[in-house]
């Protein structure tokens, strides 16, 4: 089960990652699918990524042309992602291009939400802080609901998943305004 969670993110993250332009500034939240994007970004890329994760900003410290900007505050162990007053507030100091939120759970009526309050706002923060905001989800995430209620469905401009997600599962989605891409798309 872990392999092939592992093998549909790492696939999810590819599509996500070509999303990313030269010279853009982007915030890359936590978690398994965000790691991946990190690790699918091309070494040459130009780039400001700002980020609550240590696992990505260790593994963007191998690209050159990448400035890495990392957001303090308390670590959240589960999550391995920095999140409290400091990472807010760092937030509000970024003006980013594009945000690639790891989403926990993303419901038609309820939103994107998560099981932890602290990380519902400092997610609520990046997604404010975006132009635009991509979520990556996996098929076990769509259609559930955690909560802490982190925003609506319309505060995604992209929402990045698998070939494997049924078309009737997004048309609600799409249905919602939100561009789906799955990871054949690219």
């Amino acid at each position: 089960m872990a392999s092939s969670y592992l093998r549909v993110s790492k696939l999810i993250a590819r599509a996500a990652s070509k999303l990313v332009r030269p010279g853009q500034v982007v915030i890359l939240d936590g978690g398994t699918t965000t790691l991946q994007v990190a690790r699918h970004l091309p070494l040459d890329l130009q780039a400001t990524i700002v980020t609550n994760s240590p696992p990505i900003a260790i593994s963007l410290a191998e690209h050159p042309q990448i400035e890495v900007v990392m957001l303090g505050g308390q670590l959240y162990k589960k999550a391995l992602v920095n999140v409290g007053a400091a990472t807010i507030e760092a937030l509000g100091m970024i003006r980013a291009d594009l945000c690639l939120l790891g989403v926990c759970s993303l419901h038609p009526e309820v939103g994107i939400s998560v099981q932890n309050l602290d990380e519902a706002h400092v997610k609520r923060a990046m997604i404010s802080r975006s132009a635009e905001v991509v979520g990556l989800a996996t098929a076990a995430k769509l259609d559930t609901a955690a909560t802490y209620v982190v925003g609506p469905i319309q505060a995604l401009t992209y929402l990045v998943t698998a070939s494997t997600v049924a078309t009737e599962t997004l048309t609600e989605y799409k249905d919602l305004g939100l561009t789906v891409i799955r990871d054949e798309d690219f």
